[in-house]
């Protein structure tokens, strides 16, 4: 279990995830010896799972963003594994999800315009195996975006 220490690293590591582990440290109220501890700690537990850089898609010159919903034909048992597969060797994919009900996996991508996006429709998204149904949803705003949780 997290104690109060704990949250406070985190809430901190949030806010700041490129702040120094001597700043982090203090911040948190203990030293960067504890702080070392408790991080490895959290990363042994699995709360930690990384730090990563956030590239902005859009600075480097990708303006179109869609969200394909897809209904999979599972008359084949390995059709979530054959689609999943597929769409992972697409570049501009940035995420696969999948889900329980109607729509079975999503896809988001992203193009450099929509030329770029009807090619890449055309040629690798409706190659794709097993599709029975997709949906397509034009990215228009974020409204919110958040990785940081309340702990």
């Amino acid at each position: 279990m997290l104690d109060e220490t704990d949250r406070r690293i985190l809430r901190y590591l949030q806010a700041q995830p490129d702040a120094a582990l001597a700043d982090l440290a203090q911040q948190a109220g203990i030293t960067s010896a504890r702080l070392t501890r408790r991080l490895d700690r959290l990363r042994a537990g699995g709360v930690l799972k990384g730090q990563q850089a956030i590239i902005d898609w859009a600075a480097l010159g990708f303006s179109v963003e869609v969200s394909l919903r897809f209904t999979l034909d599972k008359t084949d048992p390995r059709a979530f594994d054959s689609f999943i597969a597929a769409a992972r060797t697409i570049p501009e994919v940035i995420a696969i999800q999948t889900f329980l009900g109607k729509v079975d996996v999503r896809l988001a991508l992203v193009a450099r315009d929509m030329a770029d996006y009807q090619r890449l429709y055309r040629d690798h998204i409706l190659t794709l195996p097993h599709i029975a149904e997709i949906e397509a949803l034009m990215h228009v705003a974020t409204i919110k975006s958040a990785e940081a949780l309340p702990v």
